[in-house]
């Protein structure tokens, strides 16, 4: 499936170093499929251990629904756990904008259909001061012109090229290359000399 773009409403997150024991503690990684992970992003920043709510974005009633992550350098620092992009996506983010990214990061969440896209700092700070004040307003990240679009604003992204075709050509689902592809690994396979 192509990704040329992606809209929807903001929550913002710019904090530097969030690694990925924060998005998804360890306690979690127990947990046999991917399906209930969304419940547990960022559960320890998000509750206390008596299960109080504390404030963060996403328990913040204005941001609810909103699938745009916006946060700040290094985001996805630490361990190379595939379940700390599966967490967001579940949760309901379908794209994350940040000054950088930890490269094992993007690229777990290239694997499963989450553009991430970098910006510089003001940028990405000018659009959540918007947003904070007007959180309905739709997002438009559009890989095409290399361009996020708000209200009237729109600033330039970036995005390592291979990974930007992947999502233009609809080439990131690497397991269903392979599905498509079953006959030429068979060929492969058949003609290893060993």
């Amino acid at each position: 499936m192509k990704i040329e773009s992606v809209i929807g409403k903001g929550i913002p997150l710019v904090l530097d170093d969030i690694d990925t024991d924060r998005i998804i503690p360890a306690r979690y990684l127990k947990e046999i499929t991917f399906e209930n992970m969304g419940k547990y992003a960022f559960i320890d920043e998000r509750q206390d251990s008596d299960g109080n709510l504390k404030n963060h974005p996403f328990n913040d009633k204005q941001f609810q629904h909103a699938s745009i992550l916006l946060v700040g350098k290094n985001f996805g620092c630490g361990s190379s756990r595939e379940h700390a992009p599966q967490a967001l996506k579940r949760y309901g983010i379908q794209a994350i904008i940040g000054e950088s990214f930890a490269e094992i990061f993007a690229g777990n969440c290239k694997a499963i259909g989450l553009p991430v896209v970098y910006a510089s700092r003001d940028e990405i700070k000018q659009c959540v001061s918007f947003i904070s004040n007007h959180p309905e307003t739709m997002i438009t990240i559009n890989l095409v012109s290399k361009r996020v679009r708000y209200f009237e604003e729109s600033f330039l992204i970036s995005m390592p090229d291979p990974q930007r075709e992947s999502f233009l050509k609809g080439t990131w689902n690497v397991l269903d290359l392979l599905k498509k592809n079953s006959h030429l690994v068979a060929d492969l396979d058949a003609n290893l000399p060993y």
